[in-house]
């Protein structure tokens, strides 16, 4: 019998009511959505880190500053665009977290004890919602190549990716969190269950 010891696979926890403020915050960005402009929502996951499980206790909105900042400008032009294609040249397309922004929740963090575990976006079913050419790239709760990219750049041990699709009439969205690719790759995320969520949803790790 082999006595090796494997070490715990990363857990990530999190409860619904953390959840719903993305949640709202998200399908307001889904139903501004036009043929033109995927209108992308992204926030920072705050918490703490136990023993391998991640415990995320809110989640910090900030500013984007993907048109503005000259290093995000440079960075999409030289390197994102030329890598990912065209699609990135639309400046709704992607999120850059304006830098001010991401001190102060880094600091707000430190003040409660907490950190930055890292982040959450949407991917909206731009196949359907977007223009013809979208429609051969569906999305879901998988990063694309350009999230890889992201996650990897970032170093943060938790990147969720939360899907939204409107089907029969309700809005439905789909969860999962995951490492930077060179790592493991998909985590497991559990979710705590409270009364009173009103987006129907299916999570998935």
């Amino acid at each position: 019998m082999s006595n090796r010891v494997h070490a715990r696979a990363p857990v990530v926890l999190v409860s619904d009511r953390t959840l719903q403020e993305f949640l709202c915050a998200a399908a307001r960005q889904y139903d501004a959505i036009t043929p033109d402009q995927p209108k992308p929502c992204f926030a920072l996951l705050v918490g703490h880190t136990v023993e391998g499980t991640h415990i995320v206790e809110r989640v910090e909105f900030g500013r984007n500053a993907r048109s503005t900042n000259p290093a995000a400008r440079e960075e999409f032009a030289s390197v994102i665009v030329p890598t990912f294609g065209a699609a990135y040249e639309n400046p709704v397309r992607a999120w850059w977290f304006d830098p001010v922004d991401l001190l102060r929740a880094a600091r707000a963090a430190e003040a409660h004890g907490q950190e930055i575990l890292g982040s959450i976006h949407m991917h909206p079913d731009w196949h359907r919602l977007g223009p013809e050419a979208a429609r051969a790239h569906p999305l879901c709760e998988a990063p694309t190549p350009m999230d890889e990219y992201a996650f990897r750049a970032g170093g943060w041990p938790v990147n969720m990716v939360c899907y939204l699709e409107r089907t029969h009439g309700r809005l439905y969205h789909a969860l999962a969190a995951w490492q930077p690719v060179d790592d493991s790759g998909c985590v497991q995320l559990l979710v705590r269950q409270h009364a009173g969520v009103s987006l129907a949803h299916r999570e998935s790790a």
